[in-house]
């Protein structure tokens, strides 16, 4: 095809910076070599994914693929007992995706196998009776705080110590 190109242009210049460019160098190397095999573990799983039984895609993950086995880390028990079911089909389907496997190994952990969303828990409304004790609250905490730093509670301003003035030379 007249015009393609498997890499954009600039890619590969000289004065290349940013992620891209870090990535690029990191993938050079045999130090990407770990990042490699998690994308490819990742593509993998992917792929694997519409095979696995109803319901357990969401508690089953790849792991691995070690010699002839491949891994798959599930988050309970059942899932491990319906995965361990369906191994036949996972083998046939890994077979068809290219993969020379013969069996397959479960692990069960306690951690979720999917990392959860952030949580966006917001609060309830205050009503306007809460309101207004909060601000009373907040208020009544403030002005103990210029109390004890020596505030006048009822203008606000710093009360200034008198010196005490040294006796006249001779007094008794």
């Amino acid at each position: 095809m007249p015009g393609s190109r498997s890499t954009p242009p600039n890619a590969g210049t000289k004065g290349s910076t940013g992620p891209r460019a870090a990535l690029d160098a990191l993938f050079a190397e045999a130090t990407g070599n770990p990042l490699r095999r998690a994308l490819w573990l990742d593509a993998v799983d992917q792929l694997l994914r519409p095979c696995l039984p109803p319901g357990v895609a969401a508690h089953a993950r790849l792991a691995n693929v070690r010699g002839d086995r491949l891994v798959f880390v599930v988050d309970a028990p059942v899932w491990h007992a319906k995965l361990r079911l369906a191994t036949p089909e996972l083998v046939d389907a890994a077979r068809s995706v290219g993969l020379d496997v013969a069996g397959l190994s479960v692990k069960t952990t306690l951690q979720p196998v999917r990392p959860l969303p952030p949580a966006t828990r917001t609060a309830p409304p205050m009503s306007a009776a809460g309101q207004s004790q909060l601000e009373a609250a907040l208020a009544l905490l403030r002005s103990d705080a210029l109390d004890s730093a020596g505030g006048d509670r009822t203008t606000g301003r710093r009360r200034t110590r008198k010196v005490p003035t040294e006796p006249a030379s001779g007094a008794s």
